[in-house]
């Protein structure tokens, strides 16, 4: 396929849709020849029938998420059959499992990493839930851990660390249905905070030790990864919708004026100036002869100071339900350097002014906004955290990571961790990093 005459030629595309609670947003992108990424459409809509990730409207969920796809694929000139979903809520859960075959001390062969990632399919316990993605890390070989590729090498027995994730199945199902109805293809469901890993954190962030927030409108994704994998996650029933909530209960106004006041006269961080500055609650185009708003002037302006103390008590509950999961995941903890740990806010919700200064100061660590990665053709509007994880769905399907569920003869497993040595092994990984 061709962009055109001075366009690099496109030899594949991908479809991706993230469905979230507030927007649902769809790109088509595509790889050229040099494989570099290029974004051909993008587009999103105000989500319907979403509610903290879980469908409660089928139809009206399946019509917004045929309304983004056809609106990136008008931008495209593209139209395409299937995609990569992007899911958050429903139950997520990461799981960290870890197989070891024995070698017997020779060259480690194609076909042993084979047997081994058919032993760790085999071994999958999902509980009654439902898989993912279940996706071998890292190698370990008798006293080295981290091993990218074992081939080649000689050892006596050869493990591999397996990265499962789980969701409910139920919500998951319906979410795929959603899209299924949309005359669609599902080609896989992505969780969100795996995306947005893909499209906020380096290579040698993941493997150093590093937080993620996906601070979204319904569910806020706390996700540490450390030694180049997903290590703990955490959902918080909570985002950046509750704060425009809490703005209009606290201003008796309407939603959609809360969201304005949020997004162009919020902040996380108080200024000395802002009980002079005032506010006005009207936008171009609203009604101006209904009451005004609670604790308004004549003029229907507030002091900025009020929006702002209310956005941050708002703030407080949630950063601290963050740091808490952080402290859980072992990623607060005293030991020297930790401190030092890297936390990325991305997401809509991290489009909020003077965010990061804010969480830096309550976490007491290094804070950044992460964005979408720099992809050619991507519309400067969605070059901003709020379409992060979107990005990072079409780059996760370009690299499609081998899933051991497609590893297809059986073999027998020679050895499992117990569960107490793998606790004894994560914990022993955890203090190292953190």
């Amino acid at each position: 396929m061709a962009t055109g005459p001075n366009q690099p030629r496109i030899t594949r595309v991908f479809g991706a849709v993230n469905v979230g609670s507030f927007r649902i947003s769809a790109m088509i992108a595509g790889l050229t020849e040099s494989g570099e990424m290029t974004v051909l459409g993008s587009g999103h809509r105000a989500a319907q029938g979403i509610k903290r990730g879980y469908v409660t409207d089928m139809a009206a969920a399946t019509y917004a998420v045929r309304d983004a796809l056809e609106r990136a694929e008008k931008l495209a000139g593209v139209s395409v059959s299937s995609v990569w979903l992007g899911a958050s809520g429903a139950g997520l859960a990461s799981r960290i499992s870890q197989i070891e075959i024995e070698i017997g001390g020779r060259r480690i062969e194609e076909e042993d990493i084979e047997q081994l990632l058919a032993a760790a399919r085999d071994a999958l316990e999902p509980d009654g839930r439902m898989v993912l993605h279940a996706q071998p890390a890292c190698y370990f070989l008798d006293g080295a851990d981290g091993v990218a590729n074992p081939k080649g090498l000689h050892a006596e027995r050869l493990g591999v660390d397996i990265h499962t994730m789980l969701a409910d199945g139920a919500p998951m199902r319906n979410l795929r249905e959603a899209v299924e109805n949309a005359h669609l293809e599902v080609e896989g469901i992505v969780a969100s905070p795996v995306a947005a890993g893909y499209a906020c954190l380096t290579a040698e962030e993941r493997d150093l030790g590093v937080a993620l927030v996906e601070f979204g409108a319904e569910v806020t994704n706390v996700a540490v990864f450390a030694a180049g994998m997903l290590v703990g996650l955490t959902a918080i029933p909570m985002g950046s919708a509750d704060i425009t909530d809490a703005v209009a209960s606290a201003f008796g106004i309407r939603r959609f004026q809360a969201e304005r006041l949020k997004c162009v006269h919020g902040s996380a961080i108080a200024s000395p100036n802002d009980h002079r500055e005032l506010v006005a609650l009207n936008g171009p185009g609203d009604e101006r002869t209904g009451p005004p708003a609670r604790g308004a002037d004549e003029q229907n302006r507030i002091p900025r100071s009020e929006l702002i103390s209310v956005i941050t008590g708002e703030l407080d509950r949630l950063v601290s339900d963050i740091g808490r999961a952080l402290e859980a995941m072992g990623f607060a903890g005293s030991k020297a350097g930790s401190r030092n740990r890297q936390v990325v806010f991305t997401g809509g919700g991290a489009e909020l002014a003077g965010l990061a200064d804010y969480a830096q100061a309550a976490l007491g660590k290094p804070v950044r906004i992460g964005r979408s990665p720099h992809l050619r053709g991507l519309p400067e509007a969605h070059a901003v955290p709020g379409f992060a994880t979107l990005a990072g769905l079409v780059l996760y399907a370009a690299e499609d990571p081998v899933d051991i569920r497609a590893v297809g003869n059986r073999h027998q497993i020679t050895r499992r961790y117990g569960a107490t040595a793998l606790a004894q092994r994560l914990w022993q990984a955890m203090r190292e990093y953190f």
